[in-house]
């Protein structure tokens, strides 16, 4: 079979596809043919991390094919989606019995990666900002994979104004159309008259701005893996408010709430009221110019490599 790998720290052009043989599903493992691969912003980042290379892990739907001892629930034919920790850039990868769920009839292996890992941090960082009905929010971020669910996901909670901020003033048309009501560009001196809560992905240099936009009270979910520093006489001026959210523990921890939210998701998906957005799909070939598109930021939802 052949899967996408690498051998040094680089940019995307550090990524080659070589032959492989077909792993053997071991206890508690699904081997599932992948029909699609979600590519995610964490794991471009290692690529160009200066260490011991890693196995491209991440988002993958498809079918299951032969299963390992101590297996329930799923058997091959089953349609699957979860988080591939070993090499998941594959036509063939191993899935943990704990991370699949099933992919529900009327939705493509491309519509659950786009939905279920990006909307579970979506919907978690949300949960975590304790959105009101009638309260205004900000998105960071809110044309990428995981952005463009937030900001539907947050008008789906309540909020009565949501304002998407991003990288370029090109992505407006997008975000509008998803129901942002104001877009603002990183660089703009002001963000607009403060929102209850922002949810930020970014991190780095836009932390300040981010907690510049809240209102007295405010509260900033960050869960992004950027870095950055926040500096605490911000905070104590207006009593703000910052969570760090990490969808890991929660998977770890609180399974039950994790099974929760991702059946809320495909509820929302079912009734249309979340529309994961594509933003191109790439053979594996390509995975290199998928993962510049990630870099670059120029993607609108979700970049996907199909095998």
């Amino acid at each position: 079979m052949r899967r996408v790998q690498y051998e040094c720290s680089g940019g995307p052009e550090v990524l080659e596809v070589v032959s492989v043989e077909m792993p053997t599903p071991g206890a508690g493992e699904l081997l599932v043919r992948v029909d699609a691969i979600g590519v995610t912003l964490p794991v471009v980042r290692k690529v160009r991390e200066p260490r011991e290379p890693i196995a491209l892990g991440g988002e993958i739907a498809g079918e299951v094919v032969a299963v390992g001892e101590n297996v329930t629930g799923y058997a091959p034919g089953y349609r699957v989606t979860g988080l591939a920790f070993g090499h998941g850039y594959a036509e063939y990868a191993l899935l943990s019995v704990a991370m699949a769920s099933p992919i529900p009839d009327g939705a493509s292996a491309v519509d659950a990666v786009a939905l279920v890992r990006s909307g579970l941090v979506a919907l978690g960082a949300l949960d975590a900002a304790n959105p009101k009905d009638g309260e205004s929010a900000l998105l960071t971020a809110a044309a990428s994979g995981v952005g463009h669910l937030a900001l539907q996901l947050a008008r789906v909670r309540g909020a009565t104004r949501v304002v998407a901020a991003v990288s370029d003033l090109a992505k407006a048309d997008f975000v509008r159309d998803l129901g942002a009501d104001e877009v603002v560009e990183y660089g703009q001196e002001s963000w607009g008259e403060p929102v209850d809560y922002a949810l930020d992905a970014v991190g780095g240099e836009l932390l300040t701005p981010a907690i510049a936009a809240l209102t007295p009270g405010g509260r900033l979910i960050t869960y992004s893996s950027g870095g950055g520093t926040i500096q605490a006489y911000d905070l104590l001026v207006g009593a703000k408010s910052v969570t760090g959210f990490q969808m890991a523990r929660i998977a770890r921890n609180s399974p039950d709430l994790y099974e929760h939210w991702r059946q809320e998701l495909w509820q929302y998906f079912a009734s249309g009221q979340l529309r994961p957005a594509v933003h191109a799909e790439f053979a594996l070939d390509d995975a290199a110019e998928a993962h510049a598109v990630i870099e670059d930021r120029s993607n609108l939802g979700k970049v996907v490599l199909i095998p």
